[in-house]
């Protein structure tokens, strides 16, 4: 008995050819281009979806291997957007640079532009939604921003975004971030090996739901493996005057007799010297970036990864129209 044939897959010329558009047409359609007008696409996404149209996994293959083999031409562009009060400080912190350098890269393979959009006193969220909707642009990447910015009615729920890292609580987007929790765990591991017993953590504040927190949360689980003679709880920095910082941290030192200090604040190293403490006769010092921190030990998050993946992950949605 001969088994029943399976039914022919519906293509985007099939598509095309019922509606009476270019198979080009189709394509970008699929892909949410904006090339392709609003009113068009949806009618293009709603008679393939009814039609059963799902993507060709080996052609989508074939695809992604042309453009790995390939640059493609610039045919669209993907916002920055920067509300720091000082733009320029954004991309000085060198984990925020590599994440503009990997979605740089990305989106130039992909045929995108990627460029920075300055929220502020000149250009307030209305002006800026104006200035994207009149360029075509509906795909934004958020890096951290400090403070977190007023987007004010900024309509969200037009635009694909992704943001990277957890400092921002809105917009509620997907993110691509480091995995912080079992970074500050390998560290932890890494530095007993090294032969310290006592190691604190220095991190901004102790408040759940800001930026430090996963760190804190990796080295509590990490020191479920130490005995408790040698657990030191973490030192809220960020309770201090910047003024007090450095007599409060070499305090917590001596106090606790601290012999190794892991942290996620890049101005620790700089008030350990003006403490008088002395790395590594004194304390051992590991950081969560070397990137941004004058220390030679700890965590490199790949920042440049991170970047290049927020990328990939933005395309995807917008492909996707999710």
């Amino acid at each position: 008995m001969n088994p029943e044939p399976s039914p022919r897959r519906i293509s985007q010329r099939d598509i095309a050819k019922h509606l009476g558009v270019s198979h080009v047409t189709v394509s970008m359609a699929l892909r949410n281009n904006p090339r392709v007008s609003a009113k068009v696409r949806e009618k293009i996404r709603q008679f393939a979806e009814e039609a059963g149209y799902t993507p060709d996994p080996m052609l989508a293959a074939l695809s992604n291997y042309r453009l790995s083999r390939t640059t493609s031409p610039i045919h669209s562009a993907i916002g920055w957007i920067n509300a720091w009060p000082r733009p320029e400080q954004l991309r000085s912190f060198k984990e925020f640079d590599y994440y503009w350098r990997g979605a740089l890269a990305a989106a130039a393979k992909f045929g995108y532009r990627l460029e920075e959009f300055r929220l502020g006193a000149d250009i307030p969220p209305k002006r800026l939604h104006q200035i994207l909707t009149a360029r075509g642009i509906r795909g934004l990447l958020l890096p951290p921003q400090k403070p977190h910015p007023d987007w004010g009615d900024f309509p969200w729920s037009e635009y694909y975004v992704v943001r990277f890292g957890r400092s921002l609580l809105t917009p509620n987007t997907h993110l691509v971030t480091a995995d912080q929790v079992s970074n500050t765990m390998l560290a932890f591991d890494e530095i007993q090996k090294l032969g310290y017993r006592r190691i604190g953590l220095i991190t901004e504040n102790t408040r759940i739901r800001e930026s430090g927190h996963l760190f804190e949360g990796g080295f509590v689980l990490a020191q479920r493996n130490v005995e408790d003679k040698h657990r030191v709880a973490p030192f809220p920095f960020g309770s201090f005057s910047p003024a007090q910082r450095a007599k409060a941290i070499a305090a917590w030192i001596i106090k606790n007799k601290v012999d190794a200090v892991f942290t996620d604040v890049a101005e620790v190293p700089p008030l350990l010297a003006k403490a008088g403490i002395k790395i590594p006769d004194d304390v051992g010092l590991a950081v969560t970036s070397v990137l941004d921190a004058n220390a030679d030990s700890g965590i490199n998050q790949q920042p440049e990864e991170i970047g290049r993946v927020g990328f990939l992950m933005l395309n995807s949605v917008i492909n996707d129209g999710a």
